[in-house]
């Protein structure tokens, strides 16, 4: 297996000189810092090398590219603490969100690109064992006397708040009631052997260090997965689950002292371009532009994905709800979910 367990991978695409004087870069060259959620890391290096060379046959400027990758929440409070990142692509929008209100992004960001600065959606998938010795194939099947769920923490996690959303909206969006949905995260929890801080390092867990029967990950994440298994796990996708929508932006404050916007602005962008939206499509995040999702049809089986605004008003009321210190994930997990 080839997974690291690196909470913030570095990956310099081209060569960068910088001025030691002034600390900006020259005007043949230029670097931008990318922060990005956990399992980002192969799609960007992809999308990175062909922007790199396209900003550069456009402009003459020779751009390198550094990525972070981490936990999403995570990711976006060390941009708060001072990370001095140019643009964010993170796991959900209130992890960017939370960046706009330390005063780093410009409020209205949501509408700067389409589809409200989605390049891609996804959605939380099953990863069991050869075979599927435990006969794994929906929700309530996670619950059974038995079986151990790996999947990382929602307090650090996009990957681990979708999945709890996930396994919430599979009861209530199926007539069951909030109680009966508190019932069956609570039961899950307490088969959660490891609770990782973020997506790859719940991979690792289960795929290295073969911990668990079931792992709840990106759709995404899942294809590696398994394709790195080379048999030895299987991707199964669950009747319905919740639509991931990642979001991405630039971060005001940093690129203004920085002098990066221009480039900044092209590389997210180039994300919504056929070219950027075919290697999404190949990495197995689901495509925003309809022509490519409709080529790409059937890498991506068609389930029931529900959307936040299903099971609540919106992000806020998740956050406080579920999510907050003291809320509804606390008091389960906290109170035995162990």
């Amino acid at each position: 297996m080839k997974f690291a367990q690196i909470v913030v991978f570095v990956g310099v695409v081209t060569t960068s000189v910088m001025s030691p004087i002034t600390g900006y870069s020259d005007s043949r060259s230029l670097e931008l810092l990318h922060v990005s959620y956990d399992t980002t890391r192969e799609l960007f290096r992809a999308i990175n090398r062909i922007f790199v060379a396209k900003y550069q046959q456009d402009t003459g400027i020779t751009l390198s590219i550094k990525q972070s990758h981490g936990g999403s929440a995570s990711q976006a409070r060390a941009v708060i603490d001072g990370l001095g990142a140019d643009v964010v692509t993170l796991a959900l929008w209130p992890d960017v969100d939370a960046i706009r209100k330390a005063g780093l992004i410009a409020p209205g960001w949501e509408t700067r690109l389409p589809n409200r600065s989605g390049p891609w959606t996804s959605t939380i998938v099953f990863v069991v064992r050869k075979g599927n010795p435990k006969s794994i194939r929906d929700w309530p099947d996670l619950v059974r006397p038995g079986i151990e769920v790996v999947v990382p923490s929602p307090k650090t996690s996009g990957n681990g708040k979708l999945a709890f959303l996930a396994a919430w909206g599979s009861v209530t969006q199926r007539g069951g009631t909030e109680k009966e949905a508190r019932e069956f995260v609570s039961k899950l929890y307490r088969q959660v052997p490891v609770l990782d801080s973020g997506a790859r390092a719940s991979t690792v867990t289960f795929a290295q260090r073969e911990i668990g029967d079931v792992h709840l990950t990106w759709e995404n994440e899942a294809h590696l997965e398994v394709a790195e298994a080379k048999g030895q796990l299987e991707l199964l996708h669950p009747p319905i689950s919740i639509l991931a929508e990642p979001t991405v932006a630039v971060v005001d404050a940093n690129v203004e002292r920085r002098r990066t916007g221009k480039a900044a602005k092209a590389y997210l962008e180039f994300l919504y371009s056929t070219e950027a939206q075919e290697i999404v499509a190949r990495h197995f995040y689901r495509p925003v532009n309809a022509e490519v999702q409709q080529r790409f049809a059937a890498a991506f089986p068609a389930i029931r994905l529900f959307t936040v605004g299903d099971i609540a008003r919106d992000w806020v009321e998740v956050h406080e709800k579920f999510f907050a210190d003291g809320a509804l994930f606390d008091q389960i997990y906290q109170g035995g979910a162990r």
